[in-house]
């Protein structure tokens, strides 16, 4: 994929797995962090799994946009306590044209968190030493 684009992720799991038995796991060096099914502990290392975990790749930011208002809907009904409004669908679509990352996070019911993330790429604005996951060989490494 060519020029700058946003990849989107989600994941949903047992909160006890970002604490319990620490964070190892979630750091780039580990040496399960490809393969575990937990979310990083910094956003640009989304762009270091596999690319099978993108959910959707969006050129276009008010796409992108519009996928992350969606997917806020569709979870809103498990959400636990109370969080502050999220911005502006305006402002959602402002800070994805200049190549931020747009992130959220929410305990739902169940003891569960949700992470929804709209993840730059090529480059990523912070570390733009990380190659997108689309372009890596077939089965190969970033």
């Amino acid at each position: 994929m060519a020029g700058p684009h946003h990849h989107a992720y989600v994941w949903l799991g047992s909160g006890d797995v970002l604490v319990k038995p620490g964070d190892a796991h979630r750091r780039p060096d580990h040496p399960e962090f490809r393969s575990a099914q937990v979310m990083p502990l910094a956003c640009a290392d989304w762009l270091l799994k596999p690319a099978g975990r993108i959910e959707v790749t969006f050129e276009e930011p008010k796409e992108a946009a519009d996928w992350y208002v969606a997917q806020l809907g569709h979870y809103a009904g498990l959400f636990v306590g109370s969080y502050p409004p999220e911005a502006s669908y305006e402002e959602i679509v402002r800070a994805l044209s200049v190549g931020e990352d747009r992130v959220g996070g929410w305990w739902v019911s169940g003891g569960r968190f949700l992470s929804l993330n709209l993840i730059a790429c090529s480059p990523h604005r912070e570390r733009p030493e990380r190659g997108c996951p689309l372009r890596w060989p077939r089965g190969g490494d970033p």
